[in-house]
C-alpha cells in the first residue's frame, strides 16, 4: 500500500495584496501517513522591491537580509520538483 504524502506549506510575503506584493519565504514540510518525514524544502527569496517596515515587524525579515537571496525564477525548478503533483 503506497503511504499517502502530505505537503504542509507556509509563506512569508512582502506585505497581504496579492497584486503587487511578492513571496519572500516557502517552507514546506512532508508528511508520510501522518507522521513528519525528514524531507522539507525551505527558500528565501529576494521580491526584488522594498518590504514596508510593518511587513518587517510581523516576520523579522529585512530587505537587507534578502539582497542576495535568489529570485523566485532561481528556485522554482527545486520547488516544483519538490511538490511533484502534489
Amino acid at each position: 500500500m503506497e503511504k499517502e504524502r502530505i505537503l504542509v506549506l507556509d509563506t512569508e510575503t512582502t506585505g497581504l495584496d496579492y497584486e503587487k506584493d511578492k513571496i519572500i519565504e516557502i517552507g514546506i514540510v512532508e508528511l508520510n501517513d501522518n507522521i513528519l518525514s525528514q524531507h522539507y524544502f525551505h527558500e528565501y527569496i529576494n521580491p526584488e522591491k522594498e518590504i514596508s517596515l510593518s511587513a518587517q515587524n510581523i516576520h523579522g525579515i529585512s530587505n537587507e537580509f534578502l539582497k542576495n537571496k535568489p529570485v523566485f525564477h532561481e528556485i522554482v525548478k527545486k520547488f516544483l520538483d519538490f511538490i511533484k503533483n502534489d
